[in-house]
């Protein structure tokens, strides 16, 4: 891989405050043109990441570029040509979308404020609303103006921050199928979020807990490095024996999924002497492929939280 495909390319990214170690000497690639997933628990450091690379927030230690910029030292130059979608909707709720889009504009100080609007009210769908008040749509909606204002001086890469947080599912996968066109574009995407099946369509994607990564890669990759055995557990009053089965050998972790419950543990042998000793009980052991949710639930159970008191 050049320097030319990698969009962002850091490492011993590291951010404290105070005596917390919020960002602990982190590493990331990203490629040109890829979906890149960004996953892990709320005060797990992603956030603090993100604003890192925009050039929101001065790292501590570090060094590598994003954009071919060093993004400690020339992080105004990357501000232009990044777009940032932040958890939490930030446009004025008693304009216009065409009044808050407008506003931007003239922010980035766009040469033509007025077709850059139009153009990107059409790209997303908001046309036929673009009179109406901000505050006025729902969350969808609202993700769609977002998305919108981000876009408006084209930037290179786009940065979203847990963006589907709240929205249905229908508007969760039209704002996923958006995504995809714009990566399919060239745009370069990273994308925070906490949903296993918006995981899923990332190209590639990095676990991170407590300020460090542990597990990145592909989906296939990231589930095969947490050499996890798993079994699908069914059977009359599951649910009521959970705590019980949690005590058994080879079990590190019961995950409920419907009707059923998945165990799982890394010790394959000792998980299935386990899975065996059910032999004729009517609870049924059948041994699947684990699932990233159950990967991830390994991945926390056997990591530290930095920010509780010993």
């Amino acid at each position: 891989m050049t320097e030319a495909e990698l969009v962002i390319d850091v490492r011993n990214v590291t951010k404290r405050f105070d005596e917390k170690t919020v960002v602990d000497d982190l590493a990331m690639q990203v490629r040109k043109g890829e979906i890149y997933g960004f996953l892990g628990p709320n005060g797990s450091g992603k956030t603090t990441f993100i604003r890192m690379i925009c050039g929101l927030l001065r790292a501590d230690a570090g060094e590598g570029t994003c954009l071919g910029l060093n993004f400690r030292t020339q992080s105004d130059a990357i501000k232009c040509q990044v777009g940032y979608m932040t958890q939490k909707f930030s446009l004025y709720e008693d304009l216009s979308l065409e009044e808050n889009l407008d506003f931007i504009a003239r922010i980035y100080g766009l040469e033509d404020p007025e077709t850059a609007v139009a153009e990107s009210l059409e790209n997303l769908g908001l046309s036929h609303r673009k009179h109406q008040l901000a505050g006025q749509l729902s969350g969808g909606w609202k993700q769609r103006l977002a998305l919108a204002a981000c876009l408006l001086h084209r930037p290179r890469l786009l940065l979203l921050d847990e963006p589907t947080a709240g929205v249905d599912p229908k508007a969760r996968r039209e704002f996923w199928l958006e995504i995809h066109r714009l990566a399919g574009e060239g745009l370069t995407i990273l994308v925070t979020t906490h949903y296993m099946d918006e995981a899923e369509q990332c190209d590639r994607l990095a676990y991170i807990a407590y300020g460090k990564i542990l597990a990145n890669g592909t989906v296939p990759e990231v589930i095969a490095s947490a050499r996890l055995t798993t079994y699908r557990v069914t059977g009359p009053r599951i649910k009521a024996d959970l705590q019980d089965i949690k005590a058994m050998p080879g079990v590190s972790h019961v995950v409920p999924f419907g009707s059923s419950v998945h165990v799982s543990g890394r010790d394959a042998s000792l998980l299935g002497e386990t899975a065996r000793s059910f032999a004729g009980s009517g609870i049924l052991w059948e041994k699947v492929e684990p699932g990233l949710e159950d990967v991830f639930i390994a991945l926390m159970d056997s990591t530290k939280d930095n920010f509780r008191d010993n």
